[in-house]
């Protein structure tokens, strides 16, 4: 039996920071890793490698520039899928190793293995060497999500592929049809849409992200459709069948597609932990139950990240695992997880939203008023010839504080931390007008965005949307 005060099952973002978070203050940590490789989803299957997608589908296909300078690079697929796959798999390499070095520098140790908890605080890992007992003051699961699967789901079928078994495919389809209009399903059709794929998204919401503001929700779906990816929205459930070729079946159209990509939905990787017979809750999700310190149902167990549940963002999951730890040792460092942390969706163009929606202040019956400036009137976005989108503020009408801030537009993940940062601050609108700006920059589009919420609240503009008005 080997004893260290902490035992960490995961080693996604939760599981790794959660573990430094412990080991920074003395204890002694060990991370136990199912995969070949630390980080998790994020790292292998997840978010760097999708992102490292986007950006080297945009850059080899000259996507938008050839509309701007008439020039770009025409490489065959089969040249492109080869660096797409290759660019992917070596960023995602380096990322594996800054984290493996992270647990190392703080004197973590990394077991490779199949953890199962058991009776007594204790960790049983079966390793490549023998079986390992490792017991513990405190265990933190940290093992993330995996694609739901429905059954009605052909996915033995050879070209129909869920969010992590997509990064395998061997060649770029010439159609997919996506089913799920999430931020998964959205990114991942507009990705295979600049690849010159025909893209089908499917979802039974008649909108694409119905969590997202209406308006900016509108707006990020006339962007995709721009990409020429059509939509099948608040349509029945998609029926999958190979007959020679794949059918996918709705009821008032059919398509015979290359590929399917499944992306309605995940769910807790629980299964195999033993949770059950150690008395830690589950959802009919598979995601643990746990209290607003992390701890699950069982004494001495914590929780952390997408195994608990949404928001499913790796910045958050990062930061439970730290907030559980502080709570588990009882470390004076962390007490809570920022209620207002920031969304950051990486389809083409980006999406950032921070705080209220339009739809929410309403509900919460808040005398509001909005503010809007298109990047079709902004400099740098004409220099880059990026200006689809628009950045919206959401504010009180009595004192102008910012409420809420979405964005869609190139750089929207960078931008929306301005607009994080004024609403931490409590502060109003009229920051961006004092504020200067560097001329030509996007961030520059907070300033007349401001600038059309006052001419609102002055009442010189009625009844319009979506406008992009310059001040003084």
């Amino acid at each position: 039996m080997e004893r260290f005060d902490l035992v960490v099952i995961g080693s996604g973002p939760a599981g790794e920071k959660g573990a430094a978070q412990a080991a920074y203050f003395g204890k002694r940590v060990a991370i136990v890793e199912q995969a070949e490789r630390p980080g998790g989803a994020p790292v292998n299957s997840g978010g760097i490698p999708t992102k490292t997608l986007r950006e080297t589908a945009l850059y080899l296909t000259g996507f938008r520039r050839r509309a701007i300078y008439g020039v770009g690079l025409d490489l065959s697929p089969e040249i492109n899928f080869d660096l797409l796959r290759n660019r992917a798999a070596s960023v995602s390499q380096t990322a594996s190793e800054a984290v493996r070095a992270n647990l190392e520098r703080h004197g973590i140790e990394l077991v490779h293995g199949i953890a199962t908890v058991t009776e007594g605080s204790t960790v049983k890992v079966a390793t490549a060497e023998g079986d390992r007992s490792l017991r513990a003051e405190v265990i933190l699961i940290a093992t993330g999500s995996r694609p739901f699967r429905p059954t009605s789901i052909p996915f033995e079928d050879p070209d129909v592929y869920d969010s992590d078994t997509i990064l395998a495919l061997d060649r770029i389809p010439k159609t997919l049809v996506v089913i799920g209009a999430g931020p998964v399903g959205c990114e991942y059709g507009s990705i295979f849409s600049a690849l010159g794929a025909q893209v089908t998204l499917v979802d039974l919401a008649d909108r694409v992200m119905p969590f997202l503001d209406a308006e900016v929700g509108a707006e990020v779906q006339s962007c995709l459709v721009d990409l020429g990816i059509r939509m099948m929205l608040g349509s029945a459930e998609a029926e999958v069948v190979r007959n020679g070729r794949l059918h996918v079946t709705l009821p008032d159209d059919t398509f015979e597609p290359d590929m399917v990509l499944f992306t309605a939905g995940r769910v807790g990787r629980t299964q195999g932990v033993g949770l059950e017979e150690i008395g830690v809750a589950v959802d009919s999700r598979s995601r643990i139950v746990v209290d607003e310190e992390y701890r699950t149902t069982a004494a001495g167990i914590f929780a952390a990240g997408d195994v608990i549940g949404p928001p499913a963002l790796a910045s958050v999951s990062a930061e439970q695992g730290r907030v559980a730890m502080c709570h588990a040792f009882a470390i004076p460092f962390k007490e809570t997880v920022d209620p207002l942390f920031p969304y950051a969706i990486y389809t083409i163009p980006e999406i950032g939203v921070v705080g209220m929606t339009e739809e929410a202040a309403a509900g919460a019956g808040i005398d509001y008023e909005v503010g809007r400036s298109r990047f079709s009137a902004n400099p740098r976005s004409l220099i880059a010839g990026t200006t689809q989108g628009v950045i919206k503020l959401v504010f009180r009408r009595d004192n102008r504080r910012l409420l809420g801030v979405h964005i869609v537009g190139e750089e929207a993940a960078e931008l929306v931390h301005i607009g994080q940062a004024v609403i931490h601050a409590d502060e109003t609108i009229d920051m961006f007008i004092h504020s200067t700006f560097n001329i030509p920059t996007r961030t520059e589009a907070y300033k007349y965005a401001a600038y059309d919420g006052l001419q609102r609240l002055a009442g010189r503009i009625i009844g319009v949307r979506s406008t992009a008005i310059e001040g003084p």
